[in-house]
């Protein structure tokens, strides 16, 4: 009897990961393979991922999105995510390669353990459609200086997408006043080298601090940072 064409897709499916199975195990980093027409559930992950995060693939296969929220940063995952969705996959290009930090916390750890991660398109449907996708995902070592500089960088990504309508608030003096404080500067140094009294100054401080609920001066620092102020 001829198999029925979801049975064939499936077959190819099971075929397409016995190739990189039989690697995969060989490999310094986890891999992953997801299933883009069933939301992105996880159809394969080596054995080194499944030890970290501490489950078997049956439970990772029967999560489906869930995967995520679980074990990724979510303020992260809300990035990269609609990044593959809208552009890796709308793309359809066999040869793109989308790479990204994220954070990952095994089973026996309370701390994000931070990877690089890679990803492409691995299989298509009969229509050509992005069908699965792979990922090879590395962990960087966290004794490493690097990995502090790269954690500071996704706080500071994460808190510009949390605060950005807040920021936007602002307008340009406020803007300049926010930088200026966020260097040290007094009110009265402010007001010497924007050219506008120190009543003025004082009042878009405290206007800032309300547009931007910030209380704390490391609050302020913050928002400067993030918004490339300083």
């Amino acid at each position: 009897m001829k198999a029925s064409p979801p049975a064939c897709l499936r077959q190819k499916i099971e075929e397409k990961i016995a190739e990189v199975a039989v690697m995969a195990e060989g490999l310094p980093g986890v891999v992953v393979i997801h299933n883009i027409q069933k939301d992105l559930a996880v159809e394969y992950m080596s054995a080194r991922g499944l030890q970290q995060i501490g489950v078997t693939l049956p439970e990772l296969q029967q999560m489906g999105k869930e995967f995520h929220s679980r074990f990724f940063n979510p303020i992260e995952s809300a990035d990269y995510i609609p990044k593959l969705i809208h552009g890796l996959l709308s793309r359809n290009d066999e040869d793109e390669v989308l790479s990204f930090f994220q954070q990952v916390r095994f089973h026996d750890q309370d701390d994000w353990m931070l990877h690089l991660s890679s990803i492409k398109i691995f299989m298509r449907d009969e229509a050509g459609q992005p069908l699965l996708t792979i990922t090879i995902a590395i962990a960087v070592n966290p004794m490493s200086h690097i990995t502090a500089k790269i954690k500071r960088v996704l706080e500071e990504n994460a808190f510009l997408r949390q605060h950005y309508q807040s920021f936007t608030q602002l307008g340009p003096r406020e803007r300049e006043v926010l930088r200026l404080v966020a260097l040290g500067k007094s009110s009265l140094e402010i007001s010497q080298e924007m050219y506008i009294s120190e009543k003025t100054v004082n009042t878009h401080r405290r206007n800032i601090r309300l547009k931007l609920n910030a209380q704390s001066s490391f609050e302020i620092s913050q928002y400067a940072r993030a918004f490339d102020l300083i």
